[in-house]
């Protein structure tokens, strides 16, 4: 059985963008123009495709620093008070 976990992310904002990459990517390298015909097979095929791509060690090159950002984007960033 496939299980789905939803992790919510904020609208705006750095993680939203890698979520939508990751989708973009298992589609076109992996599903894409195939045609699977049962859930299992497809939990088997994106389990195979995360796995290599994990084994690849991916990783996100963050170009901003966290208080560069709540300055520049103060909406999608706002400052806690404690």
């Amino acid at each position: 059985m496939l299980k789905i976990n939803w992790c919510y992310t904020p609208k705006h904002g750095s993680w939203l963008n890698i979520a939508e990459n990751e989708l973009s990517s298992i589609t076109r390298q992996c599903v894409a123009g195939r045609r699977i015909g049962s859930i299992e097979k497809l939990a088997r095929e994106i389990k195979a495709w995360s796995t290599d791509i994990n084994n690849k060690q991916r990783c996100v090159d963050w170009q901003m620093k966290i208080d560069d950002a709540r300055f520049k984007l103060k909406s999608a960033y706002p400052k806690l008070r404690l």
